[in-house]
């Protein structure tokens, strides 16, 4: 089986899925890139988009599942006509990079999806993250890429775009790398770290003047927060 016969494509659409291609293949821009006006390049091993513009009827561009970091974006070329960009499942970290890219390659697109990235704090890709993040990471994108009308799973409403217009640049969402705390973290923090922490001496731990008593307190805390403790008086321990 040749190259030409694993590439699928019917009605304008072009598959070439689950193929460890690590570059757009040269036979795909040949025999299809006057024809082609969506392209599926999902699950591969893709370092460089650079090839894309030979494609010129290009109206949707998939590149799920393909590693892609944030040096492989850069190599995204100018695709003036693409409407539709998903980016699901990659290795993208910097968000602003990538929307300065897709700002001065992608000008008219109105769909993109980036769950699954680092740079989208989604719920379901990290646990470190909630509604709130997801919220302001949204707001973000739509204040550069006004143009968009649906981001990763929802559509924008005209609520969102008002609040993109007035909030939106003061929205950017920051979490530090633990890559950051071990780079920044000093010969001293480490050398604490392992000396912070000891057993109690023996001589202490034997000692049978140590005592501790255990009671109920007549004091109850129906606030909401745990703040009973401080209701309890010595004498009653």
């Amino acid at each position: 089986m040749n190259n030409l016969e694993v590439a699928s494509f019917q009605n304008g659409q072009l598959s070439y899925a689950s193929r460890d291609c690590e570059t757009i293949p040269v036979h795909l821009i040949e025999q299809f890139g006057q024809l082609a006006t969506r392209i599926d390049l999902s699950d591969n091993c893709l370092n460089s988009l650079s090839g894309l513009e030979k494609f010129s009827n290009l109206k949707e561009v998939v590149l799920d599942k393909n590693g892609l970091t944030d040096e492989a974006v850069n190599s995204l070329p100018i695709l003036p006509a693409v409407e539709t960009l998903s980016l699901n499942k990659n290795k993208i970290r910097d968000l602003d990079n990538l929307l300065r890219v897709i700002e001065s390659c992608i000008p008219n697109l109105t769909y993109l999806s980036l769950l699954g990235n680092e740079a989208c704090p989604d719920q379901l890709s990290s646990s470190d993250t909630d509604e709130d993040d997801y919220r302001r990471y949204r707001l973000y994108i739509l204040c550069h890429l006004p143009k968009l009308k649906f981001l990763d799973f929802s559509p924008f409403r005209e609520s969102d775009r008002k609040e993109a217009a007035l909030k939106g640049p003061f929205l950017k969402v920051v979490r530090p790398s633990m890559d950051h705390f071990k780079e920044n973290e000093s010969s001293e923090d480490r050398e604490g770290k392992a000396s912070d922490y000891k057993p109690l001496p023996n001589k202490l731990r034997d000692n049978p003047g140590n005592k501790a008593t255990f009671g109920k307190c007549r004091y109850v805390y129906y606030g909401r927060h745990s703040e009973g403790n401080r209701f309890i008086r010595n004498n009653d321990l």
